[in-house]
This record gives C-alpha cells, sequence and structure tokens, in this order.
C-alpha cells in the first residue's frame, strides 16, 4: 500500500440525504451535483434539478448550518433560455468559486445544446440575479472550474473534454479576460487499466487554496459489467504554478456505498461538485450528488485531509522544466 487508508477520511452526514425531490417547492425528477459556498451567515448550494421532462435547472437553495433546514427558491437561477442555444436542454453541474478581483461569484456549469455539452460561465454577487457570460469552451467539454485568482495576469480553469477516441483526461486552460482561452495542455490522465480512476476521470469542486498547494478532488468512473462505479480521489498542485501536479492519491477517498449512493437514476454515484472549508473548526464539508437522485453531504478533518496528502505518491511524471526543479 502507498500510503494510508483514506476511505475513512469523509464522514456521511447523520442528515443523508440532505435533499431529495421531496424538499423541492415544485415537482421534479431528481436534485444533485449541487455547486457550494459559504456566503456571510448562509452555505449556499446551486442545485441542478431535473425536471419531469429530463431537463435541467439551477436552483439556489440556502441554509444556516450548511447540512439541514433547507430554503429551496421556487424559481431557477439558470435554466434554458430561447436566448442562449447552448443550453437549450439544460444548465447541468454548476461549481462556484469566489473572485475577490471582480467581487463576483463565478459560475462554471455544463450548457446542454443541441451538439453536446460544453463549458458556460456566469457571474453573481447575490445568488439572486446573475449575468451569463457565454460558452467559454465548446462540446464536448464539462467538468470545469476556475481558480480564485490570477496567475501572471492569467485567468485558469479547469475543465474536461471529451476526445473521439482514448481517455478523458482533466486538462488546464489560461484566459486574460475570462472570455478568451489557449494555451490547453492535460492536467491529470486517467490511468489505465484495473484502475478505480482508468478512461475517464473529471474535476469534483473548484480547487481549494492550501499552504501546502491546491487541493483537488476529482471523480473516476470506471467501467463494469454493470456500468460505471463512479468514485473519487484526491490530488495537490503546485501553489504558484497549478499546472504542475505534485502528488495524486493511488487510491479512492470515497465510492458508492449507501442505497441511496448506490440505487438512483445512475447506480453506483458520488459526485462531488462543492465543498466549503471552516478553518476554524477544522472541517471540510463536502457536497455531492448522490445516484444522480439526491444530494449528500460528507465531513472531514481537514487536518487529517492534508497530513493524508502530505505522504501521497509524489508525482514522477511532472515536467522538470515547468517547475525549475530537474
Amino acid at each position: 500500500m502507498s500510503q494510508s487508508d483514506g476511505r475513512h477520511l469523509f464522514v456521511r452526514h447523520r442528515a443523508n440525504p440532505i435533499l431529495t425531490s421531496d424538499d423541492l417547492p415544485f415537482p421534479a425528477n431528481s436534485v444533485f451535483n449541487p455547486g457550494a459556498a459559504r456566503v456571510g451567515d448562509e452555505t449556499v448550494l446551486l442545485l441542478r434539478v431535473e425536471d419531469l421532462r429530463g431537463i435541467s435547472s439551477l436552483v439556489v437553495a440556502r441554509s444556516s448550518d450548511g447540512a439541514t433546514v433547507w430554503h429551496v427558491e421556487d424559481k431557477p437561477l439558470l435554466g434554458p433560455d430561447p436566448a442562449h442555444p447552448e443550453e437549450v436542454w439544460g444548465c447541468e453541474d454548476p461549481r462556484l468559486v469566489y473572485l475577490p478581483e471582480r467581487a463576483v461569484w463565478a459560475i462554471t456549469y455544463t450548457g446542454y445544446s443541441r451538439r453536446g455539452p460544453l463549458v458556460s460561465l456566469a457571474v453573481t454577487k447575490d445568488f439572486k440575479t446573475v449575468e451569463r457570460l457565454g460558452p467559454v469552451m465548446p462540446p464536448d467539454d464539462k467538468d470545469a472550474a476556475l481558480f480564485p485568482r490570477r496567475f501572471d495576469g492569467r485567468w485558469i480553469m479547469i475543465h474536461r473534454p471529451a476526445p473521439i477516441t482514448g481517455p478523458a483526461n482533466i486538462w488546464i486552460s489560461y484566459s486574460p479576460d475570462l472570455r478568451h482561452w489557449g494555451d490547453h495542455t492535460v492536467l491529470l490522465e486517467a490511468r489505465e487499466g484495473a484502475w478505480w480512476d482508468a478512461n475517464k476521470i473529471g474535476l469534483g469542486p473548484p480547487p481549494l487554496e492550501t499552504v501546502a498547494g491546491w487541493l483537488v478532488m476529482y471523480h473516476g468512473a470506471h467501467t463494469t459489467s454493470s456500468g460505471p462505479i463512479y468514485r473519487v480521489g484526491l490530488a495537490l498542485l503546485d501553489l504558484d504554478h497549478p499546472e504542475i501536479v505534485l502528488r495524486r492519491s493511488d487510491e479512492w477517498v470515497m465510492a458508492p456505498t449507501t442505497n441511496y449512493e448506490s440505487v438512483g437514476d445512475v447506480d453506483k454515484v458520488v459526485f462531488p461538485n462543492g465543498w466549503v472549508l471552516d478553518e476554524a473548526a477544522d472541517r471540510l464539508s463536502l457536497y455531492y450528488g448522490a445516484g444522480d437522485s439526491a444530494v449528500g453531504l460528507a465531513e472531514a478533518k481537514f487536518s487529517e485531509v492534508m497530513a493524508y496528502m502530505e505522504q501521497a505518491p509524489l508525482n514522477l511524471h511532472r515536467r522538470a522544466e515547468d517547475d525549475g526543479r530537474g
């Protein structure tokens, strides 16, 4: 074993699932894959809600303790709009990052167009009104999140394009203005063979800044004879050069084990899109989609997560010329 067992880092909340379609103020098929943020004295979730047509919109929910007594808005913050054909079949899987430079929350989400999923970007100050900035990556692409600050004058986004052939890897791209993106390069490769994260991976919550580097959680979709199993693992990126992967867990740290994760619209899925760090309480709260049908919450001691990453395997394949350590 290359590192200690990380499967017990994240403990499921006793109130799980914390949100189901029965908790919504309108009829819906399912609620899952929320973005998460702490805004003032409230936890805000931006829920993916799939209606009875099969079309998804993004709906705001608020809670004072981040676990119970959720107030769910009765109208979407973002939903299909005839003026935006890039999301005519829905808005899905948001990730939330606060940008201090612009004093706004950036929402990266999947727009479901007639030609496939793509990455769209919107901003909000209060999760009551929103401004669409439009598509930033063409189809097929999803699982995107921004870093909260610039690096050498440029914004950075993590995302996951889907190739016609070969593995689906996590990529990183750069922009001077949040609209025009380039210098695309692979950040994290899907492994091969029997690995839990073989052939298809994608970003989980947005990257989290720590003193040791940017903490990244990602999902792996391992194909089996009865369908894929979605599990999650961790990686650590260089603080000043996040295109450099410092460490990566060999093993998953969370997998579908409960009934609400194992049975749903899509079986055997844990799919985190948001987390909230309370450093004073040493608590990292992870919000995830369970079985593509409900929302779950799992909590970890942040210090234990970072200790786990300190003895995760080093990335021996990083480019020495990129970090000056060769």
